[in-house]
């Protein structure tokens, strides 16, 4: 088992880090939150860093070797997640952004009488 999947979620909040192996099964994951960070700590480019390379390790451990990174959300975690995971040792075969785009949003509320 040397291929994997890498899902970033960088909220502003927080980054969650998942990675599976090919069918989707969890194999490591973690967060800003689980690697000790609190409060506005959590949701900095560091705290991600810190977060994906113990994340990568645990990974790494359990044989995955190369991987297709898939992005979400609008965070500072972002980038900082795919150079620790480069710094790791990691290979990436595939860097995706699936963030969500709303396309017409919600019905308005009806309209105010007076």
């Amino acid at each position: 088992m040397s291929a994997g999947k890498v899902f970033i979620t960088a909220t502003f909040n927080n980054t969650l880090l998942t990675i599976t192996d090919p069918s989707g099964n969890a194999i490591a994951w973690g967060s800003a939150g689980a690697s000790g960070f609190k409060g506005a700590r959590r949701s900095t480019p560091y705290a991600a860093t810190m977060a994906m390379e113990a994340t990568a390790r645990k990974a790494i451990a359990a044989g995955i070797s190369e991987a297709e990174v898939y992005v979400k959300g609008p965070g500072a975690g972002r980038d900082a997640a795919l150079r620790a995971l480069k710094a790791v040792g990691l290979k990436m075969t595939l860097i995706a952004d699936i963030t969500p785009i709303a396309h017409n949003g919600a019905r308005p509320k009806k309209r105010r009488r007076v």
